[in-house]
């Protein structure tokens, strides 16, 4: 588990890698203890890799380049082979699991910088291996360490001796006088990242919450967690050999040693595990607009039908009319979310009915959901009361009014009390981009509250 940034390399840094020498030390350390380890295959997952939102995309062809070229050093040069056998093992185990994992998109074959600093350093001591590049996702943490699971199968088909490097910075929010600024999430997220990494309490990696990881700033965490599900299911010695957050960026090295089978590390099982006992007490305190929405959910993922307004569903359903959202969460990420600001349908049940239908398989952000996600989907109703105008930002609260932004005739409407969301500019700025409406253009405000549902 190591850091990459360029300024750490002299020909880079020019002197400034100084201040980062505890950072140094450990990495030729480690880089020390892979060349013992004398390793057939070199396995770098990169955030600054090929990164798509629902895909994890392995590095393809035989071999790949790459300079320090866009900092200012273009000496510092790599050409690196790949490991075609073990990277065909890995996407041919994809494709037969129906993951979303492999070599399709795009073919850039330039090494980026969170892939060449810790080569800078391997190459320094050893250089008999192969390279697999993988990069990220925009997919929970659960999917990163299932990717890792597969990646460990892979290896284990193709009998390589591997050396998995999880490239990452962590928070990018340490210090005032840093490039990113602070926030209070940084240190926290640095402190709690460096103390699961050192117990190798990899099951706690899956529990980061994404706005968290959001509002820290961090680079690294589905690097780490792809690494944490290649070690699933086997013992592990970990040591922290250093953290630094003297340029306000945190920088962690951890080696990690495997050692025998061990069936208490089945991180993403135990997850899972805890994760069903938690969905089932949520649905057995459903109210009836939530449990309207999930199960027009699950008969149109499975049948394509809907269900009928319960006999039973509260009056105000059967005889009110209001717009109404359905979001649909997995593993803390959201999934579809379709909605309305006022009312299409005769009532408020059948308006989350068809809303219920549109987000589980209209929403073009996502794929339509697939029968077996309808076990680990979370649902929210959101019923809105009829948009007010305003004068100004003024006249909004992030947390009580949700606000609708117009530019001519294009419109952006953004929730109230959203993850991520804590102030009236970000939330008008979301809106403005939802709408295509820039910065520059002319906007009227309205606002609304909702009552929501979970």
């Amino acid at each position: 588990m190591v850091p990459h940034p360029p300024m750490i390399v002299p020909q880079v840094g020019k002197g400034s890698e100084k201040q980062i020498e505890k950072t140094i030390r450990a990495y030729e350390q480690v880089a020390e203890e892979i060349a013992a380890l004398r390793p057939e295959t070199v396995i770098v997952s990169s955030p600054h890799a090929v990164l798509y939102a629902d895909y994890f995309h392995i590095s393809p062809g035989r071999e790949a380049s790459g300079s320090f070229a866009n900092f200012r050093a273009p000496q510092v040069r790599f050409k690196e082979a790949y490991d075609t056998e073990l990277v065909s093992a890995l996407s041919r185990l994809a494709a037969e699991k129906d993951f979303p994992a492999g070599t399709a998109g795009e073919r850039d074959k330039a090494l980026d910088h969170g892939t060449m600093v810790p080569l800078y350093f391997l190459r320094q001591k050893y250089d008999a291996f192969r390279l697999v590049r993988v990069g990220l996702s925009g997919l929970p943490l659960p999917e990163h360490y299932a990717f890792g699971q597969l990646i460990q199968q892979a290896v284990r088909e193709t009998g390589r001796r591997v050396v998995f490097i999880a490239s990452g910075d962590l928070s990018h929010k340490l210090q005032a006088y840093g490039p990113y600024g602070f926030a209070p999430e940084g240190p926290e997220y640095d402190r709690k990242i460096m103390d699961a990494a050192a117990r190798a309490a990899f099951g706690e990696m899956l529990d980061f919450d994404e706005s968290f990881c959001d509002k820290a700033a961090e680079c690294g965490h589905r690097s780490f967690v792809i690494m944490a599900g290649a070690l699933d299911g086997i013992r592990v010695a970990a040591r922290a050999l250093s953290h630094e957050d003297v340029t306000g960026v945190g920088y962690g090295i951890c080696a990690f040693t495997p050692g025998e089978p061990d069936d208490s590390r089945e991180f993403l099982d135990l997850y899972r595990k805890r994760q069903e006992e938690a969905l089932r007490a949520r649905r057995a305190a459903e109210d009836p607009y939530v449990r309207l929405a999930r199960e027009t959910v699950e008969s149109w993922v499975r049948t394509k039908t809907v269900p009928s307004l319960p006999e039973d569903a509260p009056v105000e359903m059967k005889r009110e009319k209001a717009g109404t959202f359905v979001s649909i969460h997995k593993d803390g990420a959201l999934r579809g979310c379709i909605g309305t600001f006022l009312p299409t349908r005769e009532n408020i049940g059948q308006e989350i009915i068809s809303n219920a239908v549109s987000a589980s398989t209209r929403d073009p952000r996502f794929d339509p959901i697939r029968p077996e996600e309808l076990p680990w989907l979370e649902i929210n109703v959101d019923v809105l009361s009829a948009p007010e105008p305003i004068g100004g930002p003024e006249e909004l609260d992030v947390k009580k009014y949700g606000v609708i932004v117009s530019g001519g005739a294009k419109r952006g409407l953004l929730l109230p009390d959203l993850d991520g969301v804590d102030t009236v500019e970000e939330q008008i700025s979301i809106a403005r981009r939802k709408a295509g409406i820039s910065p520059r253009e002319k906007i009227s405000l309205q606002r609304f509250e909702v009552v929501r549902h979970r």
